[in-house]
């Protein structure tokens, strides 16, 4: 019985002109997706490339002389998935200026750069499932209980004695499989036209865009599981729309911006420029200790030729140590006003997305921003990844000069028998190579496993809730 009402169901859907409009229409924009993606990965690549290209050639010309001048920049390279679901890829800085000690900020996100972006936004795979596909579910569905009663079929099948909830279940199977249908054909071609402009999936990354596209199915089932429960609690098809249609507009669009406010409210987090006031206070308190330090032990008494190695040498000695304990002090200082803002914004954003996945479609979102590794979770690894680097390049300026980038004052004496020594330029080959952490596929699954929970739960909560709906339902 099941399989003759989902095989019913499959022809209505072939044979209407909702079928034909959102396989057309789906095809047009995933494809579209694939397409632009795959150029703007390609655009990306290069101007990353030209990037890391141009951070050497600033650099080139110093001399063993100039340490202290290098400059290098820790630049984020492109993430092939992040073509088709942008996360927040576009909106972190991705170009790091890093020095042997002090803070790091990073800067130039794609939409500070293009800013029409950020108006307007990335038409990516997860769009397209979250607001598209998602109406095109309400479309085929939302008249599927009472638009059946309003054409007079409703008492017609069920005199058959078909069970109610087999009539439910392959309503809903019969809608699914119609958007699997439909959505199959341009997802593979979208992936023929990323291997045929060579955009560099490894297998793993394959096996994240394959869940990606399940978890996208997941959302659409539970969409079309509301508007069968919806359609069974009403008794007029145009209701049914309209109830369904507010619930998307909530559910899309006001309730994930909705938690976000409501968490700002419950946590409060000092913004980026209180935190580098109240560092550059703690600096300038230390350049005023820094100047008196300093001043108190250059070398006053001296030779014709100015004062002796002997008395240059202890006094580079003693710069260093005092240095050194200024830049420690002014680190743990950074570090302590830093966690602490990152703790307070680990709290809001946690509190922000319990509240957020109430939503399906936020849930989605979530699962396939983790997937393709553009969560949040992406700019922490960033962060990671340039504080380490920073780490290696104080550890060569070190090692090749005998000093570090540390905040402060530092005084060179020469004297004056002192023999020029002749200047070499920086072996640029010899810098410590920036890398970023690799998105891992256990480590995404592990944190996406959540959101497909939820899905789950979210679909069997949406069609118990029909089927409790029609079992009450007034067919007459």
């Amino acid at each position: 019985m099941l399989k003759l009402l989902i095989e019913k169901e499959l022809r209505d859907a072939f044979g209407s002109t909702k079928f034909v409009v959102t396989f057309a229409v789906s095809a047009v924009l995933v494809l579209l997706a694939f397409f632009t993606g795959a150029q703007n990965y390609h655009t990306q690549r290069a101007q990353y490339e030209a990037a890391v290209a141009e951070s050497m050639r600033g650099m080139e010309g110093l001399t063993t002389q100039e340490y202290m001048m290098l400059r290098p920049l820790a630049l984020l390279a492109p993430e092939p998935l992040a073509v088709l679901v942008s996360g927040v890829s576009n909106d972190i800085g991705r170009t790091t200026e890093v020095r042997g000690q002090g803070m790091l900020v990073a800067e130039g996100s794609r939409y500070s750069e293009q800013p029409i972006y950020a108006a307007f936004r990335i038409l990516d795979l997860s769009f397209i499932f979250q607001v598209v596909l998602a109406l095109f579910a309400i479309l085929f569905a939302f008249d599927a209980i009472s638009g059946e009663k309003e054409r007079g079929t409703l008492r017609l099948s069920l005199a058959n004695a078909v069970p109610r909830g087999t009539y439910l279940l392959g309503k809903y199977l019969g809608a699914f499989l119609a958007m699997t249908l439909a959505l199959a054909v341009p997802l593979l071609l979208g992936c023929v036209i990323l291997q045929v402009m060579d955009v560099p999936l490894s297998g793993a990354d394959w096996g994240r865009l394959g869940l990606i596209v399940i978890g996208g199915m997941l959302y659409l089932g539970v969409v079309l599981g509301l508007a069968l429960w919806v359609s069974a609690s009403t008794q007029r098809s145009s209701t049914a729309f309209l109830v369904l249609l507010v619930c998307w507009i909530v559910g899309v669009l006001v309730w994930p911006r909705a938690s976000v406010l409501l968490a700002g409210r419950a946590v409060e987090v000092p913004s980026r420029d209180a935190i580098m006031a109240e560092i550059n206070r703690f600096q300038r308190q230390q350049f005023e200790e820094s100047l008196s330090s300093l001043m108190d032990i250059i070398p006053r008494e001296s030779g014709e030729d100015g004062p002796s190695a002997e008395a240059i040498e202890e006094f580079q000695k003693r710069q260093q140590e005092l240095a050194d304990a200024r830049e420690a002090e002014g680190s743990a200082f950074r570090a302590r006003v830093q966690e602490d803002r990152i703790n307070r914004l680990r709290v809001q954003e946690q509190w922000a997305l319990r509240a957020a996945r109430l939503s399906p479609a936020t849930t989605f979102s979530l699962a396939s921003s983790t997937l393709a590794g553009t969560s949040l979770a992406m700019k922490e690894r960033y962060q990671e990844s340039t504080l380490a680097y920073q780490e290696a390049f104080d550890r060569y300026l070190r090692e090749k000069s005998g000093s570090s980038q540390g905040g402060g004052i530092r005084i060179m004496l020469r004297s004056g028998d002192e023999d020029d020594e002749p200047e070499e330029l920086i072996n640029l080959q010899e810098l410590p190579a920036f890398t970023t952490q690799p998105v891992l596929f256990g480590d995404v699954m592990g944190h996406a496993l959540l959101d497909f929970g939820l899905l789950l739960l979210f679909n069997l909560i949406s069609l118990a809730g029909g089927f409790v709906a029609f079992l009450r339902y007034d067919v007459r």
